[in-house]
């Protein structure tokens, strides 16, 4: 049978290679998974039976495209509070954070057209955006953000019809763009005429320091698309997301979205809505940020301690990751096929599956959230062992990652 290009794209993204490094009996820092042990079981078990007691006659029909009214209020609030100028009508409930990213790519790309990618990025949204084949630009990462030099000389040179990024704790990097990029970023928007994407999924879980107001705070025409979800502060199974945009991008989305799956479920938009109703969400998020805060620390403390000198970490102050940095020349992918599973089990993401060129090599991405405290002790120092034996066995050569 004769598939659509798009099949073979999506298909050598690295998505199932992190399936797979989160195998049983592995300690795995590679998924970017939230522990199941912290999500609100007997809430939300509450809240769906309570839905179902006090359920309207339209619970098991058909919704609006946009999704259900007294949910898209409450989150309309929850990010006026948060410095978004929004309101209900302008906010509507995703299959997660990934359907917008999916949604927003297929109302801006057509084959061959420009978007610029922070280098490293994260790996679900260059498995959406490959479907529509654009011409990426990477703009490398820097420790406030993405570098907004190499980003103007990427604009004044090259067409580009949007940007994507994840200011916030960054996947896959751990860091948080600076409140100057973030206005800059803007700025530089409104004079190429370009679309913002701003994917915000860590956007709650700040463990320290001071938050910044989102990108989207500071949008003055409508051109930044901002993207939630409760995947990572209440739980993933839910498939529930939610964006906002201004009103001539925001029409386009939800005409697609009525066009690839008519709308997001009823039944769990009405629930996730009675589970607010009845619960502090921000209280749950407390108690998740202080066993993640702990997380990070263990993982941080243990990296200085098993870590040969030669390789560096960040330390962010919040989200899901941290970032590792080999010398020049190594190869993380062959490092984590040839010694890493096979002599430890121990897994992580390795750089190259981060960019859309495959052309950064020496780093890789530690995920801490749903690993304990043994195996985030164990796991870290078997692979500093490794790290050790593999820098002693063979020079690195001295050339650039990209």
């Amino acid at each position: 049978m004769k598939l659509a290009k798009r099949t073979k794209k999506t298909s050598h993204s690295g998505l199932d290679e992190i399936f797979a490094a989160s195998k049983p009996g592995m300690i795995s820092f590679a998924g970017g998974y939230p522990d199941s042990k912290l999500f609100p079981r007997v809430e939300i078990e509450q809240a769906f039976s309570h839905t179902f007691q006090s359920a309207p006659a339209t619970l098991l029909q058909y919704n609006s495209s946009k999704g259900y009214l007294p949910l898209r209020e409450k989150l309309a609030t929850r990010m006026q509070n948060d410095g978004i100028n929004t309101t209900a009508e302008s906010v509507m409930l995703t299959q997660g954070a990934q359907q917008g990213i999916d949604l927003a790519a297929r109302l801006l790309l057509n084959r061959g057209d420009g978007i610029v990618v922070e280098a490293p990025t994260y790996l679900g949204a260059l498995a959406a955006f490959d479907v529509y084949e654009p011409n990426y630009y990477e703009v490398p990462m820097e420790a406030d953000g993405m570098n907004i030099d190499e980003l103007q000389k990427v604009l004044m040179k090259h067409e580009v019809k949007m940007i994507y990024t994840v200011p916030d704790f960054q996947n896959p990097t751990g860091t948080v763009m600076s409140l100057e990029k973030r206005k800059t970023l803007v700025q530089l928007a409104n004079i190429y005429d370009i679309v913002i994407l701003e994917d915000g999924p860590y956007r709650d879980l700040r463990y320290t320091g001071e938050s910044l107001p989102p990108i989207k705070h500071f949008d003055t025409e409508g051109r930044v698309i901002f993207l939630g979800s409760f995947s990572k502060i209440l739980a993933p199974s839910l498939r529930l997301g939610w964006l906002t945009a201004g009103p001539e991008l925001f029409d386009g989305l939800v005409a697609l979205k009525g066009g690839s799956d008519v709308e997001t479920s009823n039944l769990m938009m009405n629930s996730v809505d009675s589970y607010l109703e009845t619960n502090d969400l921000d209280a749950h998020i407390k108690e998740v940020k202080t066993t993640y805060q702990h997380r990070k620390d263990l993982m941080v403390s243990a990296l200085e301690k098993y870590l040969p000198s030669e390789v560096h970490f960040n330390n962010p102050e919040g989200g899901f990751f941290l970032w590792l940095t080999m010398p020049q020349g190594f190869d993380s992918t062959k490092f984590l096929q040839e010694s890493l599973i096979p002599n430890s089990n121990v897994s992580f993401v390795p750089s190259a599956n981060l960019v859309p060129s495959k052309q950064l090599m020496n780093a890789a991405r530690l995920n801490f959230t749903n690993v304990n405290d043994k195996d985030i002790e164990t796991g870290v120092e078997m692979l500093g062992q490794q790290l050790k034996l593999a820098l002693q066995s063979k020079p690195i050569r001295k050339t650039a990652t990209r």
